[in-house]
């Protein structure tokens, strides 16, 4: 084999060396991204970097580790990524081969007879004829050897195209698993949201049963206006049936945490009661001051950039399609006789024959390939930057959020501490009768409309977390060796040299 790898690269050096103008180039593979100069909101801890690598491990909640693993195992989309990885390995290698020559091995085994006549002189009337028949065994075992010269570079180009695909898929991979995380960790959120309202709704009923019931008691005694009864009856019941549709709200919030986890609903109930119900969102550290260096991190963004250098092979190959082909084959074999004691054997081999193979007539089909091809990567260069203006959008409005949620935190409590102590100085007139049934209700409705104002902004304020951890990569980074556009000119056309 290495014999016939030796003599092809021999004859075909005059023809390569012939044809070495001819090499084509290709698209850019890496393109400007419109990445602003600096974010135009207020960075947290003033931009300072860390990893993100830890984000939920800040939290302090071993319980919502622990769900995003089991939605990670559980999760079809993640196994859909997976399997496209492995796709786009195979592809690869497949790739990879074509630019080797390709080995086959034949044995092959026949038994037969032959036979010979002869006879004895004389008269045709007397003569006499005998056969001698003889078992003839063939064995043949052989090599055979094909291999298309690379000369305009289509299979290197069909190689990059299917690296670019393979790393492409995995950054998509990583993708699928931070969109899995950040999926489990809002419905986590909304449940410990849900429960918190829960809280709130049933003391809310429980304070308005209470006074429904000494209103109606002391509308039997006549010191109370039957009105004032009724209406503390209506607003008891109100309050019951908002506590009943929280329940039922927070029951379905569960069912969609079990559908994520994969967790049946009995062990992730005991859970969560068994973990705290509301932990402090800490502070976020991790967003770098320069736009591009931040948005390295997303995986999608890469995977973007790498559908861009895919889309620039594709055009090689489909341009080099157009050119010549040039084959060479080649093989080595023994064949063995054997028969009646006779045995003989014969050593074969062959260099050749080396075809040049020219499109001369297709119809147009290569170039309308090829062009198709240039379509495809303009599509690719486009929607690489539509990706990077989406993710500079999806920061920017992540921190807005953040930062807005967290500068009305101190004002929601504010406003539930002191709607709290003006309901309770409400109610202890109302219990001296220095205070109307109406007063009451109306400082009871406004402590609950903050109260639940609060359990909103607190939901809010961990959507903005979690969706600022998407929108940063949720801890992911490039490999090393690879090189970004964010922070380069860029690259010149890329020749098809290997």
């Amino acid at each position: 084999m290495r014999r016939l790898r030796r003599i092809a690269l021999v004859l075909s050096l005059p023809l390569g060396l012939g044809l070495a103008g001819c090499g084509l180039t290709r698209p850019p593979a890496s393109v400007q991204a419109p990445f602003p100069a600096q974010w135009h909101v207020p960075l947290p801890h003033g931009g300072s970097l860390t990893a993100l690598a830890d984000w939920w491990r800040q939290l302090d909640d071993p319980l919502l580790v622990e769900l995003i693993a089991a939605a990670e195992t559980a999760s079809p989309n993640l196994a859909s990524a997976a399997a496209r990885v492995a796709e786009a390995r195979s592809t690869r290698v497949q790739a990879g081969a074509a630019l080797l020559p390709n080995l086959d091995g034949t044995v092959s085994a026949s038994r037969g007879v032959s036979g010979s006549s002869f006879g004895s002189g004389g008269s045709s009337s007397s003569s006499s004829a005998s056969t001698a028949i003889a078992p003839v065994t063939t064995l043949q075992a052989g090599l055979q050897s094909k291999w298309e010269i690379d000369l305009f570079g289509r299979l290197r180009a069909d190689r990059d195209a299917a690296q670019q695909r393979l790393d492409s898929a995995t950054a998509k991979w990583h993708d699928a698993r931070v969109a899995v995380a950040a999926e489990t960790a809002n419905a986590y959120f909304a449940e410990r949201a849900c429960q918190l309202q829960l809280t709130v709704s049933g003391s809310d009923a429980k304070s308005r049963s209470e006074t429904a019931r000494l209103t109606d008691l002391s509308a039997r005694a006549g010191f109370t206006a039957p009105a004032d009864a009724a209406l503390a009856r209506a607003s008891a019941s109100d309050a019951s049936g908002r506590l009943t549709q929280q329940r039922a709200l927070c029951a379905v919030q569960r069912k969609a945490l079990v559908a994520l986890s994969g967790l049946d609903e009995p062990t992730l109930a005991q859970k969560l009661a068994a973990s705290p119900t509301q932990r402090a969102l800490p502070v976020v550290g991790a967003i770098a001051s320069v736009p591009a260096q931040a948005l390295s991190q997303r995986p999608d963004v890469y995977a973007a950039e790498l559908g861009v250098a895919s889309a620039s092979a594709e055009v090689g190959s489909a341009e080099a399609e157009r050119y010549p082909k040039l084959t060479l084959s080649g093989s080595i074999g023994r064949m063995q006789i054997r028969t009646s004691g006779f045995r003989e054997s014969l050593d074969t081999w062959t260099v050749g024959p080396l075809s040049l193979t020219v499109p001369l007539l297709d119809g147009g089909a290569r170039a309308a390939n090829a062009e198709a091809a240039k379509a495809r990567y303009t599509e690719a260069v486009s929607l690489y930057r539509a990706n990077v203006r989406q993710a500079v959008r999806e920061v920017e409005e992540a921190l807005v959020n953040l930062d807005a949620t967290t500068a009305r935190s101190t004002d929601a409590d504010s406003a539930v501490k002191n709607y709290q102590a003006s309901f309770d100085a409400t109610q202890a007139r109302f219990s001296s009768g220095l205070a109307s049934l109406f007063e009451l209700e109306d400082s009871r409705r406004t402590l609950f409309a903050a109260q639940t104002a609060r359990v909103s902004l607190q939901r809010e304020s961990t959507e903005a977390w979690v969706s600022l951890y998407r929108s940063m990569g949720g801890g992911w980074s490039r490999p090393a060796e690879a090189s970004s556009p964010m922070t380069s000119t860029p690259a010149a056309k890329v020749a098809t040299s290997p």
